[in-house]
């Protein structure tokens, strides 16, 4: 008797230890310090168009949990509708994955102060996009400065912000290609190479993802990738 006690313990000890390790929940919690009426939504986009993946409405208690299944890290949005007719500055891109994500941030600064931890394919992300950073910023003072009607008047002025304009996009180029080249074994990279670096050379992105393991390059964006780099060579 004992020992067929034995053997009904150790079977669920296995059959414990399996859920754990085959465990693809994500979970997603936080705060919202000072919203006090308003409804969160946990949204990602599985083919082409964005989803809704779950909400909570927010009355009074800013805290929140979401739980979902996840085949493989992707990135996830949490949308905050404040109900005041105004889109901007609502909407916290993260890189999600299975596990306990937790985002803290506040109404008023929705998406520009929200503090992300919990997730290492996120901190991978907030890595590359934060260098991503100075060359949009830099695009940005580019532009303006073709905007300036007296520069408008000059074709060597504007040929030269040309210049620098083609420079800049191709620096943020190789920083993307190289960043997701570097980090092969990040979630992130094939990412990186599909969405922030569709355009460069196709032996470029083939590169990459000739060098993602086995478990990225069968993660969503890794067969994502790969899809893509079979319609390019047609």
């Amino acid at each position: 008797m004992k020992k067929i006690i034995g053997a009904a313990l150790f079977g669920i000890f296995l059959i414990s230890c399996g859920k754990v390790e085959n465990d693809q929940t994500m979970t997603v919690t936080g705060r919202v310090n000072g919203l006090k009426k308003g409804t969160l939504y946990l949204q990602h986009i599985p083919d082409s168009v964005l989803v809704t993946v779950d909400s909570v409405k927010i009355n009074g208690d800013n805290a929140f949990s979401f739980k979902t299944d996840i085949a493989s890290p992707e990135v996830f949005y949490l949308y905050l509708n404040k109900k005041d007719n105004n889109d901007i500055n609502d909407r916290i891109t993260f890189f999600g994955e299975p596990g306990t994500i937790t985002i803290n941030t506040s109404w008023n600064t929705f998406d520009t102060k929200a503090r992300i931890t919990g997730s290492k394919s996120h901190d991978k992300f907030e890595e590359y996009r934060k260098v991503m950073t100075r060359f949009n910023t830099r695009n940005m003072e580019i532009i303006r400065a073709a905007y300036d009607p007296e520069v408008q008047k000059d074709s060597i002025m504007m040929d030269s912000i040309q210049k620098a304009s083609d420079k800049n996009l191709l620096r943020g180029y190789l920083y993307a290609l190289n960043f997701a080249l570097n980090n092969k074994d990040s979630y992130v990279a094939p990412y990186i190479a599909l969405y922030e670096a569709a355009d460069a050379n196709v032996k470029y992105l083939d590169s990459i993802y000739n060098v993602l393991p086995p478990d990225v390059a069968g993660s969503k964006y890794g067969m994502a990738l790969r899809e893509y780099l079979i319609q390019l060579k047609k």
